[in-house]
């Protein structure tokens, strides 16, 4: 069941929150609980098994370090016992396949595949139970005594399958004491209608110019046209786990939880360094306190530094996928980050913004072509076509018609992926309060308005995948 669907949003979402509200709060989790399990299993009847494997396995070495961690020794042993079974489950579900592949590939053998399905949002929610177990034996929070309030934490549906990774530290009082506000009900509603406009009528729309021309044949498409396809993916891409994140903060708010930003406007960002500074915060954040910190950060010298850096980003790229694009991502970005560092990044910071956000632009754009092809031959060809060096031009008649059909979207997604909206906010708050009222009367109007428009485009569109699903 995804957020931007018919039942979620007429049957799902409505009846989970009436019953929600209705009941005192000692049952206020149990209702979430439940739910929950209900979203999960609506995809994924078998893994939730899995899901509530990996809970178990935190929970209960988290309650042995509590009881019998009175050494470091110990509670390290603990520790040790939760992430090794994590990862390897991880490992076994989303890696097993890409190993044998590997294996095959480099000595010959003919090892049969394994053939799992991948469990939906299974790198999330490891990492969010591993942070709880790393957490604890870091003293930062305390073990959760009851098993059901923990596995709340770690199957709530609003961020179970697609982030963002929300941390205990972060939830813990609100799962024992939280308050539903009417003025953060409102506001959830309006930040999960916002995510819904720009998942439907944004990231659908910019999709479906990706997937036509990614579909061209091979040498047929001009440069510009190879271009605007890949700015096509990374707009969708943008709006497509923005739109998710937008949905699931808003759900939080409007269940009591307060989730982190996972996004600040990346695509405006002036250099790598920036853009990893507001693209997908919560997994960037992980990898800092949870692998880069721990090695050694920055402050063993410059040669530890970067292999720490390498480290990081081989990781990151693998977590999105078992594929050596991914791998390759991560590495590339890897890579940026080291020069930006230690060679180029003051000179840099000398250029006018609008040069530094090109050089930006132009980077991502090109990272999101290595990420989207799992066939290192497509992208290969694709990037032949992006350089004019498969046989075909600079510019063809083709690019000005796939500009002329999406020239609206894009042109509306590119000014929305700015930070318009704090700027108008900013605005308002300055008007009177006639002026605000007003306005406020008129985005009521417009919101209504949207949300018919992006039911008119569920009922007949058949293109609505979240892309971080698979990951």
């Amino acid at each position: 069941m995804v957020f931007s669907s018919i039942p979620f949003l007429f049957f799902f979402l409505p009846f989970c929150l009436l019953l929600y509200y209705a009941v005192p709060f000692s049952w206020k989790n149990k209702v979430l609980l439940v739910f929950s399990l209900i979203f999960y299993a609506w995809g994924e009847p078998v893994y939730i098994l899995l899901m509530l494997f990996a809970a178990g396995v935190d929970y209960g070495n988290a309650r042995l370090m509590t009881r019998y961690g009175t050494t470091t020794g110990r509670r390290r042993f603990f520790l040790c016992c939760s992430v090794v079974i994590n990862l390897s489950v991880l490992a076994f579900f989303k890696y097993a396949d890409f190993l044998i592949q590997t294996v095959n590939t480099l000595s010959g053998t003919s090892f049969s595949p394994l053939g799992l399905g991948l469990p939906v949002g299974i790198s999330f929610y490891t990492f969010q139970t591993m942070s709880y177990s790393i957490d604890l034996y870091r003293k930062k929070v305390k073990a959760e005594k009851n098993y059901l309030t923990y596995l709340t934490y770690v199957s709530m549906f609003p961020q179970l399958v697609a982030g963002p990774i929300v941390r205990f530290a972060t939830v813990n009082e609100e799962l024992h004491s939280r308050k539903i506000k009417k003025e953060e009900v409102e506001n959830g509603l309006f930040r999960f209608m916002q995510g819904l406009f720009k998942k439907v009528l944004l990231a659908n729309r910019t999709g479906a110019l990706w997937e036509e021309i990614r579909l061209l044949p091979a040498g047929s498409a001009s440069a510009a046209t190879a271009w605007l396809g890949a700015a096509a993916f990374t707009l969708q891409l943008y709006f497509d786990f923005s739109a998710y994140s937008d949905m699931a903060i808003g759900m939080g708010w409007m269940l009591g939880f307060h989730f982190p930003e996972n996004f600040r406007y990346p695509l405006s960002s002036v250099s790598v360094t920036d853009f990893w500074r507001r693209w997908h915060i919560s997994l960037s954040t992980w990898f800092r306190d949870y692998v880069y910190i721990p090695l050694g950060g920055n402050r063993k010298g410059t040669a530890r530094h970067l292999r720490n850096m390498l480290i990081v980003w081989f990781l990151t790229g693998l977590w999105h996928g078992a594929a050596w694009n991914f791998v390759l991502w991560g590495l590339y970005y890897g890579l940026l980050l080291a020069l930006e560092k230690y060679v180029w990044g003051r000179r840099l910071e000398r250029f006018p913004k609008a040069v530094r956000h090109m050089y930006t632009l132009l980077i991502v754009v090109f990272g999101f072509v290595i990420f989207v092809f799992d066939d290192c031959g497509a992208m290969g060809a694709y990037l032949k076509s992006m350089a004019a060096c498969a046989g075909n031009t600079w510019w063809g008649e083709e690019c000005l018609w796939y500009l002329s059909n999406y020239g609206v979207v894009l042109l509306t997604a590119v000014v929305l992926a700015f930070p318009v909206y704090p700027w108008v906010k900013q605005k308002i708050s300055r008007m009177g309060n006639a002026g605000r009222t007003a306005f406020r009367t008129a985005a009521l109007a417009g919101y209504v308005l949207l949300f018919l428009l992006t039911t008119a485009y569920l009922v007949n569109d058949t293109y609505n995948p979240f892309l971080y699903f698979r990951f």
